[in-house]
């Protein structure tokens, strides 16, 4: 089984691309297992956004959901308990959740970074602005070079985004070896 981590600040399109990229290989005959985003879920169930005190269920809750798959030749995960540390620590000034985030992180083989070319839409409750959005982003990428974990990046407007995927997709099937570029080197908006 595959991990695929598909990682991004908000409403840069990481749930239409995993289920993009779903569609796209399960046509091919791939066994795809898809991992939802925990905190949407929660959002929609609770009504509200998560406090500080709830980030660490969240980020285990996720874990767990990644932890229970089987059975596939690709699992992917809209986003991973690295999300929930960035946003626990800029929200709530915490860092304690990225010592175990950084850890789960390690765990996919292939990780996409979707950069922020998408325009930004109000989606519920826990969209909170174009701002918010460039900041999460940084921080994001620069958790991702702190802690040496290579991405590929992932831009693109429709089917240009899904094409971005899966050419990353088979240069890790054809090398063998993790994404070689760092997230520094991929301009948020442009491609690698």
């Amino acid at each position: 089984m595959l991990k695929i981590a598909i990682l991004g600040a908000e409403c840069t399109g990481k749930t239409t691309l995993l289920a993009d990229m779903a569609a796209h290989l399960g046509a091919r005959g791939a066994r795809v297992s898809v991992v939802d985003e925990v905190l949407r879920q929660w959002c929609a169930a609770q009504g509200r956004t998560p406090r500080a005190d709830e980030q660490a269920a969240i980020m285990q809750t996720q874990i767990a959901a990644v932890d229970a798959a089987a059975g596939c030749d690709y699992l992917l995960c809209d986003t991973t308990p690295l999300v929930t540390a960035v946003y626990s620590d800029l929200l709530f000034g915490d860092q304690s959740l990225y010592p175990a985030a950084v850890a789960q992180q390690r765990r996919y083989p292939v990780t996409f970074l979707t950069g922020t070319d998408l325009p930004w839409h109000a989606d519920g409750i826990q969209r909170d602005g174009l701002a918010a959005r460039d900041q999460v982003d940084r921080r994001l990428r620069e958790v991702l070079q702190n802690h040496d974990l290579p991405v590929y990046p992932v831009c693109g407007l429709g089917a240009a985004r899904l094409a971005s995927a899966m050419a990353a997709l088979a240069q890790f099937h054809a090398s063998g070896n993790p994404a070689d570029s760092s997230p520094a080197d991929a301009h948020a908006g442009a491609p690698a």
